[in-house]
């Protein structure tokens, strides 16, 4: 088995693809030894489909694709990341605000927490950024 394991997807920024990133990323667990259906496979997909909404969003037109990635490393680490071409960084609300939306990032970090994972976000050389998740992996790999 090699020492990681690699797939992504790019999409346009429209609404239709955030659940083409769900189900792209359903099949490459599934390839990967974790059910569908699984609560682990479930928090994985919620939070793509929450990472991709942003994706579509929040970059107003200025990014027109977003990238899924996902990467698997020594069967011991999931890395889940967005990447977009626009420059602005999520932002994370006060407490103190009440919108209908806006609430992603929350959900995001709380699931990561959650899950003993992690949320970091790095700049790309086209001036956007990817969005992270880290989350450990207790699934034997499968391939």
């Amino acid at each position: 088995m090699a020492d990681h394991q690699e797939a992504s997807v790019t999409l346009l920024s429209e609404p239709v693809s955030v659940s083409a990133a769900r189900r792209f990323v359903a099949r490459v667990l599934a390839d990967w030894g974790l059910p569908d259906g699984s609560d682990a496979a479930d928090t994985v997909r919620l939070i793509i489909s929450e990472l991709a909404t942003n994706a579509v969003q929040h970059t107003f037109g200025q990014s027109p694709t977003f990238t899924v990635d996902l990467r698997l490393e020594r069967e011991e680490q999931l890395h889940l990341g967005v990447t977009d071409s626009h420059p602005r960084w999520p932002q994370r609300l006060p407490a103190a605000v009440r919108q209908d939306n806006g609430r992603g990032m929350v959900i995001i970090r709380s699931l990561a927490k959650e899950y003993g994972g992690r949320l970091t976000v790095t700049p790309t050389p086209d001036g956007g950024k990817t969005v992270w998740i880290a989350l450990p992996w207790n699934v034997p790999v499968q391939g």
